[in-house]
């Protein structure tokens, strides 16, 4: 956040009344009163972006129609002075009333939906804030559409109105999403905390199962920290025909869901680890967090080259949180985790772009990817997941089993959350990993996060008696091409046979020596390795043939399975590694 002005210092106040007149046209119209005003002119911004995703996102483009007033009524003259903020001429005027409509259709964790069914509100791309009451407590008051009978967010209720919420301040108001319709709402206790669930859009889940799953998800999460830093907890799910994706919140999470996909036990256990993911981030990004993530700037870019602990490290316990919980068994989660490395070793920007680098191109790269991402980058989820599983099993190897990832994660929590609240900078989560494991990581450090070093992921399996199985295909040559059903190119590997012999996106393949081909597979069937084909493509509409040389398909396929002899030392830390 920008504001340094304390409460103390000013007491003006700001209250929101939200309402939804004609939610068919997607709109939600926002009444924001300013009251104990003391200057001559007044400035209102909006957010450009949304915490736990890091990208301008340009929230005012949906803004229409800002107008202010004196609380009497008298017009006030405004302004627009940047993107995302207006001024307001006071004409000393105490207390000022804003009038704006945002219009809202966009599906996603992230942003604001409205329609006839019920309406989500992503606070940043709505609320806008002044200055001088950033720090104060807001009141939100919603008035929902006329068949609408429930309002689901963690926010704080009134005791004298159901409809009426308060924030304590505009970090929590802008951490505090609602959904307003006619959910289905559930609540359970876990890990001593209430827990409630608003499903949203049906769907064919059984809601004891939730209650039962979920409780093991959290319970397990609070174990690794020992506390639970809430009193109420809110789940928003939206159910839809392929829905996915999950944003992280103080005391809240949303959460997208396939609506019909409850009982197949592989989108159920997925969905399980959305659940995971989301919730330890109540601890690790919410609370224990870079030093760049929070106090925020809502205005620009806030920079840190340590998402790869944010986001990686939370991605790497998703899964093992419901493999501990009994919810996926060993032998699906070493198949999972050996995706994620097979994923990685054939990531051609894994050669390109360190993590740490990933991190802080968050917000130009990783949600801006186009069809070249692959080969010039690496994600910080996938990279930093698989950092937190070697670092793990080393400091679990250098302890003999006494400590291991979650101990560095709860010091971390107690330090710098509880203790200091303030956020840690590299070299102090460095050394904290350090200290645990008893070791210097200067070089890990320089290999892996600051360098594109391939990580040696034999020499950490081992540890816990796994290894590496290489399953070695036949010697098959491949275009080195990603390419859709009409065999239009979508993709290019670096330096496979197409990236070296001039192949582009969005060529269309239309013939291969001559003979005209119906799927590129078949094609390339009976080849050999190093055998020149000449391919012809349409290219903005005009032919071209392109005499090709075949390379041999590099993309590695693996398994992690057990070494046929693995000592007790290692089979111990195996135990303790995935709490069998």
């Amino acid at each position: 956040m920008t504001n340094t002005i304390s409460k103390a210092q000013n007491n003006q106040s700001v209250s929101y009344t939200l309402s939804f007149p004609q939610p068919h046209t997607h709109y939600v119209e926002v009444e924001m009163r300013i009251d104990h005003v003391n200057s001559n002119e007044l400035e209102v911004i909006l957010p450009v972006w949304a915490p736990g995703s890091y990208l301008i996102r340009e929230f005012s483009k949906n803004i229409e129609g800002f107008k202010a007033a004196s609380a009497s009524g008298k017009p006030l003259n405004c302004n627009k002075i940047r993107k995302n903020a207006w001024k307001i001429e006071t004409n000393g005027e105490k207390n000022i009333v804003a009038r704006y409509k945002i219009y809202a259709f966009e599906i996603s964790v992230r942003t604001s939906f409205v329609d006839e069914n019920h309406a989500f509100i992503s606070p940043t791309g709505v609320f806008m804030y002044t200055q001088e009451a950033f720090n104060n407590p807001v009141n939100v008051s919603i008035k929902p559409y006329e068949n609408w009978s429930k309002i689901s967010t963690g926010l704080a209720q009134s005791s004298s109105d159901k409809n009426t919420f308060t924030a304590q301040n505009f970090d929590w108001l802008y951490d505090s999403p609602i959904e307003i319709g006619n959910q289905d709402v559930f609540e359970f206790t876990a890990a001593g905390v209430l827990h409630e669930v608003a499903m949203v859009g049906g769907g064919n889940y059984d809601i004891n199962s939730l209650k039962t799953d979920m409780t093991k998800v959290i319970e397990e999460s609070t174990s690794i920290f020992g506390e639970n830093p809430n009193k109420k907890y809110v789940f928003i799910v939206h159910n839809y025909k392929n829905g996915g994706g999950g944003l992280e919140h103080l005391n809240s999470t949303v959460l997208g869901a396939k609506r019909m996909g409850y009982n197949d036990p592989v989108i159920y256990a997925n969905f399980l680890g959305l659940v995971a993911h989301e919730y330890f981030h109540l601890w690790n990004v919410k609370r224990l967090r870079p030093a760049a993530l929070g106090p925020f700037d809502y205005e620009k870019e806030n920079y840190t080259t340590d998402l790869w602990i944010a986001e990686g490290f939370t991605a790497y316990y998703d899964n093992l949180l419901i493999k501990r919980a009994h919810l996926i068994n060993e032998d699906r989660y070493l198949q999972l985790l050996g995706e994620d490395i097979q994923s990685q070793m054939n990531l051609g920007g894994d050669k390109i772009q360190p993590v740490a680098e990933a991190s802080f191109d968050a917000w130009i790269k990783y949600y801006r990817q186009n069809e070249n991402s692959s080969n010039s980058q690496v994600s910080y989820y996938t990279k930093g997941s698989l950092l937190a599983l070697i670092l793990n099993l080393e400091i679990l190897h250098q302890t003999k089993g006494k400590k291991s990832l979650d101990d560095v994660l709860k010091t971390a929590y107690f330090e710098f959350y509880k203790e200091k609240n303030i956020g840690f900078t590299s070299e102090e989560f460095k050394g904290l990993l350090e200290k645990t494991a008893g070791i210097n990581l200067d070089t890990f450090y320089q290999d892996y996060v600051y360098g594109t070093t391939p990580i040696d992921f034999d020499k950490y399996l081992g540890y816990v008696g796994l290894t590496l199985k290489y399953i070695v295909p036949m010697e098959n040559p491949s275009l080195g091409i990603v390419a859709n059903k009409s065999n239009i190119i979508t993709k290019v590997v670096r330096d496979g046979s197409a990236w070296n012999s001039g192949l582009n996106v969005n060529d269309e393949i239309l013939a291969i020596n001559q003979q005209r081909i119906e799927d590129i597979p078949t094609a390339l069937e009976n080849r050999k390795i190093g055998e020149k084909i000449d391919v012809l493509i349409s290219r903005d509409g005009i032919l071209k043939t392109i005499t090709v040389t075949l390379q041999k398909d590099n993309n590695n396929k693996i398994q992690i399975v057990k070494k046929d002899r693995a000592d007790k030392d290692a089979i111990k830390l195996y135990n303790k590694w995935l709490k069998n």
